[in-house]
């Protein structure tokens, strides 16, 4: 379950065993100077993100069924064209199977609460809300791998053009 209001998220993880729901986590965070400028539609997407990174190694290889009081999150995954940070938000949700529904503000009163709790021992060096997942760039490439040009040769029969002679003995040695 999430929530957010004009300072703070607050989320709720839970498992539901048969028709009774049972508590395993709660958190709040309190949100920055930038984040408490964001309309309410980020900032309740802003409060799933914050679930998800939260509860990550719970949630991943399962399915997830979010409950949100902003119904309009629901229609979010399903547009095409949208602020370029909602996209990247929704780009990392494609990571869960997860499923949004909507829940009323009232009927959802602990993530209410906890989304309205100020804590005003709040230091400048506390972790604020990441908006990506570690290990979101697991897969990328820094640089040009040893073996492109010889899947290139391999599979569309390009060479490189600026080998010479020797080089392009060796290329067809090794491949």
């Amino acid at each position: 379950m999430c929530d957010a209001s004009d300072y703070a998220v607050g989320v709720v993880l839970g498992q539901r065993k048969g028709k009774m729901f049972h508590t395993i986590y709660y958190a709040s965070k309190v949100l920055n100077d930038a984040q408490i400028n964001y309309a309410t539609t980020e900032k309740e997407l802003l409060a799933i993100v914050f679930a998800l990174e939260k509860f990550r190694s719970y949630l991943v290889g399962s399915k997830i069924v979010i409950y949100t009081d902003h119904a309009v999150i629901k229609y979010l995954l399903r547009k095409a064209d949208s602020q370029p940070q909602l996209i990247r938000w929704i780009l990392l949700l494609q990571e869960f199977d997860l499923v949004i529904k909507d829940k009323k503000g009232s009927e959802n009163e602990v993530v209410d609460h906890l989304s309205r709790l100020v804590n005003e021992d709040v230091t400048s060096n506390e972790a604020e809300i990441k908006d990506k997942f570690p290990d979101e760039s697991l897969f990328l490439i820094a640089g040009r791998p040893w073996f492109v040009d010889m899947a290139n040769f391999k599979v569309a029969g390009v060479i490189l053009k600026d080998l010479n002679w020797q080089q392009r003995k060796k290329f067809f040695h090794d491949v």
